[in-house]
């Protein structure tokens, strides 16, 4: 999924998507497989959106 995928207006908070991507990493034990690598693929995406969203323009 690229950033341009992640729907503007759905994102959750950045803490709650670093909090899902810390249980992965404590899930797996730190080795992640593909398909767990995809998932943290798609989380890092996620918190960037949520991390841009939370942003105030400076004046």
């Amino acid at each position: 999924m690229s950033p341009d995928s992640v729907t503007p207006g759905s994102v959750r908070s950045a803490v709650e998507v670093n909090e899902e991507i810390r249980a992965l990493w404590r899930r797996t034990g730190g080795t992640l497989s593909a398909e767990e690598r995809a998932e943290y693929e798609l989380l890092v995406v996620e918190w960037a959106a949520a991390i841009r969203g939370g942003v105030v323009k400076a004046a």
